[in-house]
């Protein structure tokens, strides 16, 4: 349990001490980069892309709801290559056909994203009203948000369209790869935890505090929103 608690913890933590103006801020000399880029820059599109996700706890958060329950590797690849297919889709037609979203919203969701994923794995639909929603629908739904929130801070640079699809390719790739290693990492992770019999004892208190994290979350966007309104 100490890792998903120190995963939340660091969330609430940079939600705490970050200012609302920053909810969708990118360090400086990757805001420097992508302000002054020009022209086709595969490596640094790919690093930058890589580097969002591995910190972009949002998207970490919603995928250990995704894959905490899941056992087998085939059904892992599957819930995971939707939601890839879904953040894809939105980031690429996003930038490429400049669609605007307002970032506060679309992160607002994202964090919704991880109410849900927590909440359905407490069996909160079935207990509550009766129902089970499609999972996987469910995934690759919200991996169209998710996209969507990736492309809202590339088009906040206004990139040049100087090979611009190159470049964005390059930063999905990044994107995909860092989001691969992360995975890994937490896959590696629940099964050792799986090991113990504090996995299902605790099952609950984890899902509560990743429901509990996403409500930090769409809170601290919807305050972004309004102070920015």
């Amino acid at each position: 349990m100490g890792l998903f608690r120190l995963t939340l913890l660091l969330a609430a933590t940079l939600l705490l001490f970050s200012e609302p103006g920053l909810a969708h801020g990118v360090d400086q000399s990757t805001r420097q980069f992508l302000v002054n880029s020009q022209g086709v820059a595969i490596a640094p599109f790919i690093y930058i892309g890589a580097k969002h996700m591995v910190t972009g706890y949002d998207h970490l958060l919603f995928l250990v709801g995704v894959i905490f329950f899941l056992y087998r590797t085939r059904d892992v690849l599957v819930y995971v290559s939707l939601f890839t297919l879904g953040h894809s889709l939105t980031l690429l037609t996003g930038v490429l056909a400049h669609i605007s979203v307002n970032a506060y919203l679309i992160d607002a969701i994202i964090g919704l994203s991880i109410v849900y994923k927590g909440f359905d794995n407490l069996g909160g639909f079935k207990k509550i009203f009766g129902f089970q929603p499609n999972t996987r629908i469910a995934v690759m739904i919200f991996g169209l948000f998710h996209g969507f929130g990736l492309a809202t801070k590339l088009l906040d640079f206004q990139l040049p369209d100087q090979g611009l699809w190159k470049n964005l390719l390059a930063f999905n790739i990044g994107v995909e790869l860092g989001q691969f290693f992360a995975l890994l990492f937490i896959v590696i992770a629940l099964n050792v935890w799986r090991r113990s019999p504090s996995f299902y004892r605790f099952s609950t208190t984890t899902n509560t505090g990743l429901m509990a994290g996403g409500f930090i979350l769409f809170g601290y966007q919807m305050t972004g929103y309004f102070i920015a309104s």
